[in-house]
């Protein structure tokens, strides 16, 4: 479970520099979604071909891996539209949402329900989110196309969590993540031609940044973030996938200088302390653990 633990923070970290590297826009939305998991699927299927590794236990198995790209594909897309119609911090904030459909579907549909503590950490995080994006955003919601939109992308990504956890028990790591990244790639990559974005004539600068977004805020981040997956309950998980909201803040603090205002620090220490509610448990469910 340390060993997850490290993983997860480290997989957050590598995503959080995404944000700060869209927001350099360099390129655009869609086109960087598309390269970011085209150049980790690349990377994925050369790695798998020379080393024979691909191992899919059933043809089923490997359908639900491939869907999982799918949804994580229509987050990224509904996300990016949500934006495009509305402003960055609505459509960050209706996609932040994940952690809440995460415990629905799990109380409604698993048999594992969300703890206690998982509803309490998660009040505290997204009063931390509604603080740290602002209270003037959140009570100046337009429920338009825009709101539609970036709730079906906090929607998918809730799905792609919980689905992700359960093809995760039945195959490795590596094969999962070539799998979903390869379906993920083609389906944004059908999204791009649709909507007419430039796949190409892009400066070097750009083609860099494609690259980071591609090899660690996808590859290195979703391979760690799996393995974490694997051993963790989906609930906690997809609550602390909200820290890359502020390790995002830290990273654009140090590279492109936005200023971490007294809102964003106490909404970012809300977000960490919920977070850290849900990893806390009772000295009997420890000693219990301990013992199995």
């Amino acid at each position: 479970m340390k060993k997850a633990r490290i993983a997860l923070f480290i997989g957050i970290l590598s995503i959080s520099l995404f944000p700060v590297i869209v927001a350099m826009k360099l390129t655009p939305g869609l086109t960087s979604a598309f390269y970011r998991m085209a150049i980790a699927a690349t990377a994925l299927l050369s790695y798998v071909t020379i080393t024979k590794s691909l191992k899919v236990p059933s043809v089923q198995t490997g359908l639900l891996a491939a869907l999982c790209g799918v949804l994580f594909a229509a987050d990224i897309a509904f996300w990016n539209l949500s934006i495009q119609l509305t402003t960055a911090t609505q459509g960050t904030l209706l996609t932040n949402l994940a952690p809440i459909w995460v415990g629905v579907i799990a109380f409604l549909f698993f048999k594992n329900k969300p703890r206690r503590s998982f509803w309490i950490g998660t009040l505290f995080a997204i009063i931390g989110i509604v603080i740290f994006i602002g209270i003037d955003v959140f009570l100046s919601l337009s429920f338009d196309r825009g709101f539609t939109l970036g709730i079906f992308s906090g929607f998918f990504y809730a799905l792609y969590i919980l689905l992700s956890k359960e093809v995760l028990n039945k195959m490795e790591v590596v094969s999962f993540i070539t799998l979903s990244s390869t379906s993920s790639a083609l389906f944004l990559l059908i999204i791009n031609i649709a909507a007419k974005q430039p796949l190409w004539g892009f400066t070097s600068t750009a083609w860099a940044s494609l690259l980071i977004q591609g090899l660690v805020s996808q590859l290195l981040a979703w391979l760690l973030i799996s393995y974490a997956t694997k051993r963790m309950r989906a609930t906690r998980l997809s609550l602390s996938l909200l820290s890359q909201v502020v390790f995002a803040s830290i990273l654009a603090w140090i590279f492109i200088d936005e200023v971490i205002t007294i809102e964003k620090a106490i909404g970012g220490a809300l977000i960490l302390l919920g977070i850290a509610i849900t990893f806390y448990e009772k000295k009997e469910v420890r000693k219990a653990y301990r013992k199995l």
